[in-house]
């Protein structure tokens, strides 16, 4: 299997585009080819030096905690401008027009692990639209979703109206099968962008993708495109461990099982997984244990908890599981369980959970204790605007093709 970068040098066209023009960069640890060379020096090797570089939540380099500020910087090998594209502001998340004058091409290469709330898609489709605005030409090398991408496999309803943020611009399905390719050339084309080399965005495609499976398949390490996704195990269970953030339930920040490892120092983990198990939810087994997260929620405290086991990644369903997770980790203590009121993700006056899930479906449901495995199985639904979105993201990036 080849990504975006591998088939760089083979395309002559682009190769020739990019050696006669001003390249910026938005990229991060995990924009590597087959050999884990990086972008940076991949680009050197074929004679390529960017102008400027952009990085994305976490950082250009990956350093960054969730929801943590990251400062613009210099890159050390060519002494180009590293600007950020997390700040403190929202307007801080799409490149400014100063910024785009250095460069006549913006090359995007981010992993994505298949959720939409993983912002790096957001940040790559904000970034399309600012360079269109300023005539800047973006190319998307493109990365197959390591949760594979057919349409029988989305789960989670599209958000509602006034609940759409980073963690979800548009509507969109929670485990939605596409690529940040894909993602783009959906929403740029719905915009009136032109598509193709010719056009404001382009998409250079990965090769030999088989999207029935996972990237367990792709015969190359997994690379952490985030702090705390550090393996394909992680990437498995974020379409539901993710929802954790909108809780005061540790999400497993802090241990060496981020978002497998699920609790706080109120919960009985053995009634957890007892719960989960009488779900019947596939493809997962829920180990009671404890543990001590080292940062983040609950530091430094005993957690009783669940480790969640993918044991069949072909029909898990981690936004269901987790779903039913945190109504059966409300219900053991409803007292001390609560839903997060803080700013999350640049919005103050909707719970975190609700710009998780696209609605307050889930929060009012498990609030008025209705069974989390049935609110589990309702809000992980897939209607037919999820799967026409799908399908019509699919083929707008064959028309953005290279």
């Amino acid at each position: 299997m080849l990504v975006g970068l591998d088939r760089l040098g083979e395309i002559e066209k682009l190769k020739t585009r990019l050696t006669s023009s001003r390249v910026g960069v938005l990229a991060h640890p995990a924009s590597v080819n087959a050999d884990l060379v990086h972008i940076s020096e991949v680009l050197a090797g074929h004679g390529i030096t960017p102008t400027i570089f952009f990085g994305p939540e976490h950082g250009y380099g990956g350093e960054a905690q969730d929801m943590i500020g990251v400062a613009d910087a210099v890159d050390a090998r060519t002494k180009a401008p590293i600007v950020s594209l997390y700040g403190d502001d929202f307007s801080d998340l799409s490149p400014k027009a100063e910024h785009l004058s250095k460069c006549d091409v913006l090359l995007v290469d981010l992993a994505d692990v298949g959720a939409r709330y993983y912002t790096f898609v957001w940040t790559a489709l904000l970034a399309a639209r600012a360079a269109a605005r300023v005539s800047v030409h973006t190319v998307i090398l493109d990365r197959p979703n390591p949760l594979g991408g057919q349409a029988s496999d989305l789960e989670g309803r599209l958000q509602k109206p006034g609940f759409l943020s980073f963690v979800g611009l548009h509507p969109i399905a929670v485990r939605h099968c596409q690529t940040v390719g894909e993602v783009v050339a959906f929403f740029a084309e719905r915009e009136g962008l032109g598509l193709g080399p010719e056009g404001a965005v382009s998409v250079v495609h990965a090769e030999h993708w088989d999207r029935s499976k996972t990237a367990r398949a792709w015969n190359r390490p997994f690379v952490m495109p985030s702090p705390n996704m550090p393996t394909l195990e992680t990437a498995l269970v974020y379409p539901g461990g993710c929802l954790l953030e909108g809780t005061n339930l540790s999400e497993g920040r802090g241990t060496t099982r981020p978002f497998e490892i699920v609790g706080a120092p109120w919960i009985d983990g053995a009634r957890l997984a007892r719960d989960l198990r009488s779900t019947k939810l596939p493809g997962f087994v829920a180990r009671p244990i404890t543990f001590r997260p080292t940062f983040h929620k609950h530091a430094g405290l005993t957690c009783g908890g669940v480790q969640i086991h993918v044991t069949n990644e072909e029909v898990f369903l981690p936004y269901a599981t987790y779903v039913a997770l945190v109504g059966y980790a409300r219900a053991q203590d409803p007292e001390r369980f609560r839903f997060r009121t803080e700013r999350y993700e640049y919005v103050d006056h909707i719970p975190a959970i609700d710009l998780l899930t696209g609605s307050d479906a889930v929060r009012l449901s498990l609030l008025e204790g209705e069974d989390p495995a049935a609110v589990a199985r309702h809000a992980s639904f897939v209607t037919d605007d999820a799967i026409a979105q799908h399908e019509s993201a699919v083929l707008a990036a064959r028309g953005a093709a290279w």
